[in-house]
């Protein structure tokens, strides 16, 4: 599914704060507060919208530390087993199959320096895990809510 101009400014405007009412929205792009809501029901029905958030800074639930970890794995693992093996991890952010020498590239949140040792570790024990290579972030420097241009 493609969206139109008007569907994608929604998009935008909600990603920016899904708690954004629909007559805010209607005032930003030109429309009334009844057609965005028809609009926003129908990218929910259509499965444009999967659903509304809260965006929450990791520090305030006491995850200090964030890295991303490469995960080299035996032959013949398949996206599914590295999906349903990470799927343990309550410390795994974001986990996505991709080019290059790694199968996967993991992001995690852990409490301090030794907690993400600890993850790592039990990471690296996973029976399709021949091997792993991990970076630490220093500082985050831009988080992208939302794609696209939001004009």
């Amino acid at each position: 599914m493609r969206l139109n101009d008007l569907d994608e400014r929604i998009v935008h405007a909600l990603a920016e704060d899904a708690r954004r009412s629909y007559a805010d929205i209607g005032s930003i792009i030109g429309l009334s507060a009844p057609a965005v809501k028809r609009r926003v029901d129908r990218l929910r029905a259509e499965g444009a919208i999967t659903g509304f958030t809260v965006r929450v800074d990791p520090a305030a639930l006491g995850w200090e530390t964030e890295g991303f970890i490469e995960i080299y794995c035996s032959r013949n693992t398949s996206p599914e087993s590295i999906k349903h093996g990470l799927a343990r991890y309550p410390e795994v952010a974001s986990a996505s199959t991709v080019t290059g020498d790694a199968d996967a590239v993991v992001q995690v949140f852990a409490a301090d320096m030794r907690h993400f040792e600890q993850v790592l570790e039990r990471i690296a024990g996973e029976p399709y895990v021949e091997r792993t290579k991990s970076v630490l972030v220093l500082s985050p420097l831009l988080r992208r809510y939302s794609s696209g241009s939001p004009a």
